[in-house]
């Protein structure tokens, strides 16, 4: 779909719109603005897939706020050797997993405060594979770090995502996290993909320096707005 809509929810936004990039069919200042004047007065965040001048023009005329740029990052597959020891994740590692992500993502809007009943569900999803998803001990069997990837076989080209990674902020500064981006590239390049893909925050320098450095560039930017009530 072109707009989808999702909501009422607690939080800080009540509805989430999100226009899709094949979105030349649809006439996205009419869709607003019949939106919002069913909706007077209530919070909404408006997400543009794969955002251009025009869109974005038209959302800041119609009052939504700038404040989010999401960048999907692309590379070539085969990369480059991990040189890490990895396994698939388990049950078994639900808690430790809960334990760093939320360490780690402390600050993230959407990846923070995860709980393992949520995570639960997601492991239930079609697409979820355990044995894409992996993990980093110590010599001790603590947990590291882990890169979590997601196969997208209905896109064109298909894409070999780093969904979700991150290093226990107690191993901070050992230089973990492009070899442990690797790690996931590998897995993805094993299952015949060979693009690979992520989502990063286009002001999270340190992360963006580590992606460039593999060889992953800028495709497009997915850019969130709040509406100025």
């Amino acid at each position: 779909m072109t707009l989808t809509i999702e909501g009422p929810r607690q939080g800080e936004f009540r509805w989430t719109l999100a226009v899709s990039a094949d979105r030349h069919d649809l006439d996205l200042r009419g869709a607003l603005t019949d939106w919002l004047t069913r909706h007077r007065g209530e919070a909404v965040q408006l997400w543009l897939r794969d955002v251009d001048e025009p869109a974005h023009a038209i959302a800041s005329e119609l009052g939504f706020e700038a404040y989010r740029d999401l960048w999907q990052l692309r590379c070539d597959l085969p990369n480059r050797p991990s040189g890490l020891d990895t396994r698939a994740f388990s049950e078994a590692d639900m808690d430790a997993f809960v334990a760093v992500n939320n360490r780690a993502f402390i600050w993230h809007p959407e990846q923070g405060g995860l709980t393992a009943d949520a995570m639960r569900q997601t492991i239930t999803e079609p697409w979820f594979n355990a044995d894409g998803f992996r993990l980093l001990h110590d010599d001790d069997n603590r947990l590291i770090g882990f890169c979590w990837t997601k196969i997208h076989r209905d896109a064109d080209p298909e894409l070999g995502e780093i969904y979700v990674i991150a290093v226990d902020p107690d191993f901070h500064g050992r230089g973990l996290g492009k070899p442990m981006t690797l790690a996931g590239l590998e897995w993805l390049c094993a299952q015949g993909l060979e693009v690979g893909m992520l989502y990063v925050e286009s002001d999270n320098h340190a992360a963006n320096a580590t992606y460039e450095a593999i060889g992953f560039s800028r495709h497009h930017t997915d850019r969130a707005y709040r509406f100025a009530l």
